[in-house]
């Protein structure tokens, strides 16, 4: 199965933020790593899921998450 990638847009969608911010997230290293292709920045889909999860996780014990690797 091939993998899957999203867009910042796609990424802004899914935590209803702006792009703007998912290309600051980036820039601060908040956000799992990005992929540059060519003008574009894509987020493997899993990376991204399961940083979601971990975040979530975080919040749930009151943990602080660790920096995105």
């Amino acid at each position: 199965m091939a993998r899957r990638y999203l867009t910042t847009a796609e990424i802004a969608e899914r935590m209803r933020t702006s792009p703007s911010t998912i290309r600051y997230w980036r820039m601060t290293g908040y956000l799992p790593v990005g992929a540059s292709f060519g003008r574009r920045v894509l987020y493997d889909e899993e990376a991204f899921d399961a940083w979601v999860r971990e975040r979530e996780a975080a919040d749930a014990t009151g943990r602080e998450p660790q920096p995105a690797a």
